[in-house]
């Protein structure tokens, strides 16, 4: 049976980074199928796309799986444990930052943007990957505090959730601040002050216990 559309003369790998450039920078409903076709260049018609990728909802989830992947890996320190807690927190900060800066791609996080380009009503379903992504990152960051408290580098009277948060806002704040140019430098020394937190919090710790968690 001859397929429906012209044969496709696109890269088709090429064609879903574009794609997700552009999903990433304008969100999901803001990025018209005329948009994509564009993008994709080859000249693809609205049956060859549909042949390719099924729909525009099918190639949006390809697109957040492929920048889960890749891009989104920068915090995935959060979860290694070589790393002292505070440490993982920090490498996490300075990854994602130093990403959402740099050239080559749009600026900020697919994942953190995708609440402000948030789909339309009918369409919520294909946030939900994004939306996982940072509840798994918000946990991780809850995870290295509930280290900091278990190993005696925080006070057992911080609250583990509460700490996290200003971790977590200050992340998805990078998003914006990348977004409107602000120079990485800038917000790589924010980091520095960020961390703060932490270091003030690990100060009312018991001091034997945190000696003991100093201790490589």
């Amino acid at each position: 049976m001859a397929q429906m559309g012209r044969p496709r003369t696109f890269d088709r790998d090429h064609a879903v980074e574009q794609a997700m450039h552009l999903f990433w920078q304008h969100g999901y409903d803001a990025t018209s199928l005329a948009q994509l076709k564009a993008g994709l260049g080859g000249g693809i018609s609205a049956p060859s796309f549909y042949a390719a990728f099924g729909s525009k909802e099918a190639l949006f989830d390809e697109c957040v799986q492929r920048y889960l992947a890749t891009y989104a890996q920068v915090t995935e320190c959060l979860w290694d444990e070589s790393l002292l807690p505070r440490k993982a927190i920090e490498t996490a900060l300075r990854q994602s930052a130093r990403m959402q800066c740099e050239d080559g791609h749009p600026k900020g996080c697919m994942v953190a943007l995708g609440v402000m380009s948030a789909p339309s009503p009918e369409n919520a379903r294909v946030a939900d990957a994004l939306t996982q992504s940072r509840m798994r990152t918000r946990a991780g960051i809850v995870a290295c505090v509930e280290r900091g408290i278990s190993s005696g580098q925080l006070p057992d009277t911080i609250a583990a959730v509460s700490m996290a948060a200003v971790f977590d806002s200050f992340l998805q704040g990078i998003s914006i601040l990348a977004r409107d140019n602000v120079p990485h430098a800038t917000i790589d020394a924010a980091i520095s002050h960020i961390l703060l937190t932490w270091d003030i919090a690990a100060a009312t710790a018991p001091p034997i216990r945190a000696t003991a968690a100093q201790q490589p």
